[in-house]
């Protein structure tokens, strides 16, 4: 994206259109899914001078409100988030849209005296902010249908196989069925010409100075618990008709990026072959722990990262963990 004519000499560190100073303090939350990060950070906005930008790339999908434990209307008055809500769930969304996005965010709530933080759990996003040369091509929803289609007839590896032909380094750091990962490095690949890790810049360029807090559970069963009983919340709170909802709409479609969240994946998929409810329910426990496995392996890799253990985590035991960068 081009800089505004006139203005370079200004700054020296643009994203998009924003002028960011050299290392603007950057407040992150992190953590698996069902850490307990919504509470705190709710209190954190409440209480602290606080205000939040999601990073969670189905929040920013209407309509996919239960699946995705989405703040609730209450919940946001109190302490609105930022970015979601933002797309249909047929409309793309990229790792690109939101690191332009969140620069706009960023800048104004440090033009109004408060502190940006970020609150989420997708790998992605956080990277972009890091790392990610903003060249990096958009979401294009033609080249994801042919690379699923390819992907529905020859399987995940075969994709995979595809890509450490084009781009070895991605490939390397992917599990041959990490299939949105896969999907994407080859998107950009086709779109650009070029290797997703080509986009890839060094952290010191970053224009952020990140000060990031994990909760991190001690105990793995204990997580695991609270994502079996979350789920079992929201199948009270009408999860399947909420499903049920997406596919009636004359938009859907089984490819979508939005429909490959996890836990909707899985519904969709029982609906549509007749499943047991119990049986796809199982099956989207599953994937969220394994999505939280996912997160906590990537968590370990997060530099200057300060661990708050989330089983007895609170806002205190962040802000003091915050305090320790300054």
């Amino acid at each position: 994206m081009a800089v505004p004519p006139g203005r370079r000499s200004a700054c020296t560190n643009w994203i998009g259109y924003f002028c960011v100073d050299a290392k603007t303090p950057l407040y992150a939350l992190m953590g698996p899914t069902a850490s307990g990060k919504t509470g705190i950070a709710i209190d954190l906005a409440c209480h602290h001078g606080f205000e939040l930008i999601s990073v969670d790339s189905v929040l920013v999908y209407r309509g996919l409100d239960i699946g995705s434990a989405k703040p609730s209307a209450a919940e946001q008055a109190l302490a609105p988030h930022a970015l979601i809500d933002i797309r249909e769930f047929w409309q793309p969304y990229s790792a690109g849209d939101f690191r332009d996005d969140c620069a706009a965010l960023v800048r104004g709530i440090v033009d109004r005296g408060h502190k940006p933080l970020l609150v989420g759990g997708t790998q992605l996003y956080f990277k972009a902010l890091m790392d990610m040369n903003p060249d990096l091509p958009s979401a294009d929803a033609g080249v994801r249908a042919q690379i699923r289609a390819h992907a529905a007839t020859d399987g995940w590896p075969a994709l995979h196989a595809q890509l450490a032909k084009v781009d070895p380094v991605s490939a390397a750091r992917l599990h041959p069925n990490h299939s949105s990962r896969i999907e994407r490095a080859l998107e950009v690949h086709r779109l650009s010409g070029r290797a997703l890790s080509d986009f890839h810049v060094p952290s010191t360029s970053s224009a952020y100075e990140f000060r990031s807090v994990a909760l991190v559970p001690d105990d793995r069963a204990w997580l695991h618990r609270r994502i079996a009983q979350r789920f079992e919340l929201m199948m009270r709170a009408g999860f399947e008709d909420e499903v049920r909802g997406l596919m009636a709409h004359p938009k859907f479609e089984p490819s979508l990026t939005s429909m490959s969240a996890v836990g909707y994946r899985q519904a969709i998929m029982g609906l549509s072959d007749g499943s047991e409810r119990a049986q796809w329910v199982e099956r989207a426990v599953i994937a969220s722990r394994q999505l939280a496995k996912r997160q906590l392996t990537w968590l370990r890799g997060w530099p200057d990262l300060k661990v708050v253990a989330a089983e007895t985590a609170t806002t205190d035991a962040v802000l003091s963990a915050f305090s320790d960068f300054q």
